[in-house]
């Protein structure tokens, strides 16, 4: 097992970081208090910028450089967690369903302005709640002789009212499909932004669809069981894991820094043993988290049999920690943590999310286990 950094990938780390100068991270931070369209202005202009880099294209069409994508998705996480979450749902979940299961007309048209940073995609995939394994698919697309007519509706939608395009996961007679359905289409919902603990920088709404029209050229699919769903629950997982990183970086730092900045009875706070305690508490978990993360990586890439079980166990360690980590540096902050609007104050709302989305820590538990079973076997 290799998972060092080398020159290639610190290069492209370092690329990131240069991407964005100190102007473009306070205009980053101001997602936080922007509505929708200054939202997607601030979305898309950075997605230009990810594009140029060629961040947006990575490991679409084979999910290798999984070590190296993890990489620079911590350093672009770490920067902007709200921006991280809206460009991976976009780039490494609707994009990856495109170049992997899309026909070739589909990805003609679709991937080429995506990479490139001209559109913003998303995926809706659970219902009434946010998990796929224990909520069946209601949405329904009917054939007929001009495609599909899809009714139903999602619940939490990521990207939805800042999206060109929404591939909606439903059921298409025995099968699974996902229908392709532009912005703008009369007969799709987009309701209102929902307000939420964390991630104000994005935008998460419900959509519900009657009889909406998808051209037969515009549906993915359909396919027998659930393999397509099982493969877009573990990219989200994926991204989640590596959102998680970036949290702990920012946590970290930001206790750091007050530590060795802020003065109490004469001498910098991290002095006292009971803050450098806490500091080298949170080092350790953010060391172990990007161990068992990148590990994660690198087993999905080299196609390691026990890869989805320590895929969960990234999910559930890395999510977790991330709000420990928060906690600890609110704590260390004082007074100034419980303002709102510092990094540790945002990280410890956002955390909270990271474990119920996608595969929720404690599906994830119970996944791990099952594994085991599978490994013993």
């Amino acid at each position: 097992m290799n998972f060092d950094f080398g020159e290639t990938e610190k290069a492209v780390c370092e690329e990131i970081k240069g991407l964005f100068d100190a102007d473009s991270r306070a205009a980053l931070a101001n997602l936080e208090s922007g509505d929708i369209d200054d939202i997607r202005e601030a979305t898309m202009k950075c997605l230009m910028v990810l594009g140029q880099a060629g961040y947006l294209a990575s490991g679409l069409d084979d999910g290798k450089n999984s070590v190296m994508i993890t990489a620079s998705q911590e350093t672009l996480a770490a920067i902007s967690p709200s921006l991280f979450l809206s460009v991976e749902v976009n780039a490494r979940v609707f994009g990856r369903l495109i170049a992997v299961y899309g026909t070739h007309d589909q990805k003609q048209e679709i991937l080429p302005p995506l990479k490139e940073g001209r559109i913003i995609g998303t995926v809706a995939l659970s219902e009434e709640g946010m998990n796929i394994e224990n909520d069946p698919l209601n949405t329904t697309g009917v054939s007929g002789d001009d495609g599909f007519r899809v009714s139903g509706s999602k619940g939490h939608v990521l990207n939805a009212p800042i999206a060109d395009w929404i591939a909606v996961a439903g059921k298409a007679g025995d099968g699974i499909a996902f229908f392709l359905i532009k912005k703008n289409n009369k007969d799709m919902s987009v309701g209102e932004r929902l307000i939420t603990l964390g991630y104000n920088g994005t935008v998460i709404s419900p959509i519900t669809f009657e009889n909406c029209p998808v051209p037969s050229t515009h549906v993915i699919g359909p396919f027998k069981g659930d393999e397509q769903l099982k493969a877009l629950r573990s990219w989200e997982d994926q991204v989640l894991t590596a959102a998680s990183l970036g949290h702990i970086q920012r946590s970290f730092n930001a206790a750091l820094n007050y530590a060795k900045s802020h003065m109490s009875g004469g001498k910098p706070i991290i002095a006292y043993q009971e803050v450098s305690f806490k500091l080298a508490e949170m080092l350790t978990l953010l060391q172990t988290a990007q161990l068992i993360a990148y590990r994660a990586a690198w087993m999905a890439e080299t196609g390691d049999r026990e890869a989805a079980a320590l895929a969960h166990c990234a999910k559930v360690f890395c999510t977790e920690s991330a709000e420990e980590v928060a906690s600890k540096a609110l704590q260390i902050l004082g007074g100034q943590g419980y303002l709102s609007g510092n990094a540790a104050e945002v990280t410890y709302r956002d955390a909270k999310y990271l474990q119920i989305a996608g595969t929720s820590s404690e599906i994830s538990r119970m996944k791990i286990a099952d594994g085991m079973l599978e490994i013993d076997d």
